[in-house]
């Protein structure tokens, strides 16, 4: 699942270190003032939680000071990917039931979570029965149950781009040339998204019948009618109605929102597709009223299969629309470069749709890439042979 990102390790990690090398040329303050004071908006007494890796302690510090020069109150905590990993590899599995009673009260007390991204090692837990997500992800639901209800304001710094050299790798892309993506995207006027993001909702209000082609195979339609679209445009904003609208994903650029559920019919072809740090080569999905009704590929799929299959069953359910409309991110040729932002990408997703204010209450999410596309609205085309038409 991409979005509701809920702390699942709450363990404070004192450490000293340094930005990661790609990113060293970034103002980190004037980049701490911009996330505290115009993405999430910080008020005096409120309580805000911040994460990240220890890589970026220096900016997760700045962010932290600049939350107390509003009047309000950080916690800061520093996670690694050791950590992650032997929170699944030394922790019994016993305790993948327990009750999250320390997240549960974290919840009930902060007012935002600030996130920076903090995975950096691709398949890190690849090695990890699927059936162990799956148990977790039912013992955290409480958290993200209670976390829906909440009024809490988050921010994420990432968005499944953040420049590390393993990420640039695994995209085949230049470590330089993605942080020069990346920052670029960061420091978008947000205003220009909103007037973009704007004109493609209205556009999508307006339509009934979405349908999406690709010549490689991929052609599916699914009904949008009375659909709410949610503009991801770097803003907290009090008019975005639920969890969803109190979020700020960066480098942002998105319009998402559920479908008509039961009404997805047809193939998607992914070209790439990585799950789980591996590669699946030509990922054909079916769906048929709504649901998932089969997967195949022409390399190894198992990896996908097994982690779907240790699911419930409202993973198989078409659940998501995600248009990236950030035009400062471009997916270079030749890369494999998959995110949300690019303007022109869509993103297809399946099973828990909460953080897009679906009703789609699955233990767990995919989402799928898709770039080069074309897609129309009644007739009407919104991208052209992955170009947005604004």
């Amino acid at each position: 699942m991409k979005k509701l990102f809920i702390i699942f390790f709450l363990f404070p990690l004192f450490v000293h270190a340094q930005l990661s090398p790609q990113n060293a040329g970034t103002d980190l303050e004037a980049l701490a003032e911009n996330i505290v004071n115009q993405c999430a908006d910080i008020q005096t007494d409120e309580i805000v939680f911040i994460n990240g890796n220890a890589r970026d302690i220096e900016l997760l510090e700045n962010i932290a000071v600049n939350v107390r020069k509003n009047g309000a109150f950080p916690m800061l905590t520093v996670s690694s990917d050791r950590l992650t990993r032997k929170m699944f590899t030394e922790v019994p599995e016993k305790y993948d039931t327990q009750y999250p009673k320390l997240n549960m009260e974290v919840v009930k007390m902060i007012t935002t979570q600030i996130n920076v991204t903090s995975s950096d090692t691709p398949g890190l837990l690849a090695d990890i029965p699927p059936e162990r997500f799956a148990v977790r992800n039912k013992a955290q639901k409480p958290v993200n149950d209670l976390y829906r209800e909440s009024s809490i304001k988050s921010v994420q710094l990432g968005n499944g781009l953040y420049p590390t050299k393993n990420r640039a790798e695994q995209f085949e892309v230049p470590v330089d040339q993605l942080a020069k993506m990346f920052w670029d995207g960061i420091n978008m006027d947000y205003n220009q998204l909103t007037t973009i993001g704007e004109k493609l909702s209205k556009k999508l209000t307006a339509g009934n019948t979405l349908n999406i082609t690709h010549d490689n195979g991929t052609n599916l339609s699914v009904k949008v009618t009375d659909c709410k679209p949610l503009i991801s445009d770097g803003k907290v904003s009090a008019d975005k109605p639920g969890s969803a609208g109190r979020a700020v994903y960066l480098p942002a650029g998105e319009v998402f929102f559920a479908p008509v559920p039961g009404t997805a019919n047809g193939t998607l072809v992914l070209d790439h597709f990585r799950f789980r740090g591996q590669s699946i080569e030509g990922l054909k999905l079916v769906f048929k009223d709504g649901k998932l009704t089969s997967m195949s590929a022409n390399s190894d799929i198992a990896v996908l299969k097994e982690y779907y299959d240790a699911q419930d069953n409202l993973l198989a359910e078409f659940s998501l629309i995600d248009f990236g409309i950030n035009p400062k991110i471009t997916v270079p040729k030749g890369s494999k470069l998959y995110s949300y932002v690019p303007a022109g990408t869509i993103t297809l997703g399946i099973g828990n749709n909460f953080w897009a204010n679906g009703d789609n209450n699955s233990n767990a999410g995919i989402q799928f890439h898709l770039t080069g596309s074309t897609v129309t609205i009644d007739n009407t085309a919104i991208i052209n042979e992955g170009k947005l038409i604004n």
